[in-house]
């Protein structure tokens, strides 16, 4: 079972897989024990930063930009490296995971950028993490194509020119990777994504005219962008490539994270491309922190916080006047929405809403945005083409009309709806559906008509806990309780058993999921992440 590989100093602890010895080479193991031994004693001094960050938080209830960055937020002569061709033109970008039809489909689908992701969107079982880079590594030198075992459809990429650019989304820095050790320790699941597909195809990608670009998630400091820029000048020099070969897009999916968006982007300024704003992190991220914060951080049903929301045009503006001052892209966040191929009257109210939103991203001055489906790239690329013409951005739009403040980002009382029952019912719904998918190591998994990922659980068993924390009383009288979630996750698994029937419901994983679900929304001690329980108990 647990076998180093020959002269390496990381010991592959998991089942060999076909085909692991092209990814798991002597070579990309060693650089990974590198990656390791230089940077996560760094990384384990910025995990625990932020449990004092976040002990902060509970003490003030508050949050202000730094003063001890102030001069960076000031000068206005440095900006982010020039953006190169191949991310010049992000006006659509589709999410996905790396498994072999997805990888096809999402270069083929006609967005300009396809984020493939090894993060939320991936179940992270040791399959997953090794196929998504032969995956990837297939796609760039055109050995990959899938036949569908049900329908017996086939896949093949398009022509070079008509692909997606790939932007790969790592792991972030709070999950391990129990199968690769070096020196008996787990190495961080950021350094095994980034660095195998950056050993094996930085240089492959330079060669086709475009390069290692990524996606940063979960990023909750300037300084944990410092060491990812560290990693970055490492790793350039470790395979030959020219500084400032890499770019990084880092999303700005936690509350602390807002405030640091400039000092984010100077340390990364010679590889930084962009920021994301996402949704579902981002409130999770705000439940999280201010928890302690008493009724006026209470969240509503996470449908009702649109990013019309005070607090959340907030920080979508800010982002924009922010990427534009410093030379760098603004990107929006996801449409979620998955066609009906039976209902085309849910389809009309969906792609009128994603096109609304769409719409308004182009107008404040977004450079593209996100969409989890292909049918749905047309409506967003109609939403951005009317706005950019032919013009590939529009960084030009400063949008010095923008002042946030730093009370505004936190003004979770500006928005006046309530919690309700449903909302409750919902929550528990997708959360023990998705977890579920989950431990069967599927990662973005269609719930209700929306593609869902981890961070939808996360902002699931988020609002669970803090409804019946804060005590909220719903609408039809009855009040958030443990006794109340637990009776509404019975009723589900039993209304999910009539669904799919006996023999599916045996063959699953749903009672684990409810009970995982309700650990992680009742527990007085709130998990910092699901993944961390739920990876103990993934298997493979």
């Amino acid at each position: 079972m647990s076998a180093p590989a020959p002269s390496s100093p990381v010991v592959v602890d998991a089942e060999p897989l076909p085909r692991q010895h092209e990814v798991l080479t002597v070579e990309a193991l060693a650089f990974i024990a590198e990656l390791h031994r230089r940077f996560t004693p760094r990384r384990a001094g910025l995990l625990a930063r932020r449990a004092e960050r976040r002990a902060e938080i509970a003490r003030t209830s508050t949050l202000d930009f730094l003063p001890e960055t102030a001069a960076i937020r000031a000068d206005d002569s440095w900006k982010v490296a020039p953006s190169p061709a191949a991310l010049n033109d992000r006006r659509v970008e589709i999410t996905g995971p790396t498994d072999r039809k997805m990888t096809i489909n999402a270069l083929n689908s006609g967005a300009k950028i396809w984020l493939a992701d090894f993060e939320d969107a991936s179940a992270p079982t040791w399959e997953n993490v090794v196929t998504g880079q032969l995956n990837l590594i297939d796609a760039y030198t055109r050995a990959i194509d899938f036949t569908d075992p049900n329908s017996g459809k086939s896949y093949a990429l398009k022509a070079e020119d008509e692909l997606a650019t790939v932007v790969m989304r790592p792991r972030g820095w709070h999950l391990n990777e129990r199968h690769l050790l070096v020196d008996g320790e787990q190495v961080p699941g950021a350094f095994v994504d980034f660095g195998l597909y950056f050993f094996h195809n930085a240089q492959r990608l330079l060669d086709l005219g475009k390069g290692p670009y990524f996606y940063l998630p979960k990023t909750e400091s300037h300084l944990e962008a410092r060491l990812w820029n560290d990693v970055f000048v490492f790793a350039q020099d470790y395979v030959g490539i020219p500084q400032g070969t890499v770019r990084a897009t880092v999303l700005i999916e936690t509350i602390t994270a807002a405030y640091e968006m400039e000092e984010i982007l100077y340390e990364l300024r010679d590889h930084a491309s962009g920021l994301n704003a996402g949704r579902w992190d981002y409130l999770f991220s705000i439940v999280k922190n201010f928890r302690d914060g008493g009724p006026k951080f209470v969240l509503p049903d996470r449908n009702a916080v649109t990013m019309t929301a005070p607090f959340m045009r907030a920080y979508t503006e800010l982002l924009v006047r922010t990427c534009h001052k410093r030379g760098a892209h603004a990107i929006g966040g996801m449409a979620a929405f998955i066609p009906s191929r039976r209902d085309e009257a849910v389809n009309k109210v969906a792609f009128e809403k994603v096109k609304a939103d769409k719409d308004r991203e182009a107008g404040d001055g977004f450079d593209g945005s996100w969409v989890a489906h292909p049918d749905l790239v047309p409506i967003a690329m109609a939403s951005f083409d009317a706005v950019l013409g032919e013009k590939p951005n529009q960084k030009d739009r400063l949008r010095e009309d923008v002042d946030v403040k730093a009370a505004d980002l936190i003004a979770v009382d500006s928005l006046h709806a309530k919690p309700t029952y449903p909302g409750l019912v919902n929550a528990v719904q997708v959360g023990i559906r998705y977890i579920e998918a989950w431990l069967r190591g599927l990662g973005a998994v269609a719930i209700f008509n929306l593609m869902e990922d981890a961070a939808t659980a996360e902002i699931s068993r988020s609002q669970i806990w803090q409804w019946i924390n804060a005590g909220v009383e719903f609408e039809n009288g009855e009040k958030a309780t443990p006794e109340l979630a637990r009776r509404i996750a019975a009723e589900e698994l039993e209304n999910i058993r009539a669904e799919i029937g006996a023999d599916a419901f045996a063959a699953g994983h749903w009672q684990q999921a409810h009970d995982l679900l309700l650990e992680v929304a009742l527990d007085d001690d709130y998990a910092d992440f699901l993944t961390l329980p739920a990876y103990e108990q993934l298997k493979g």
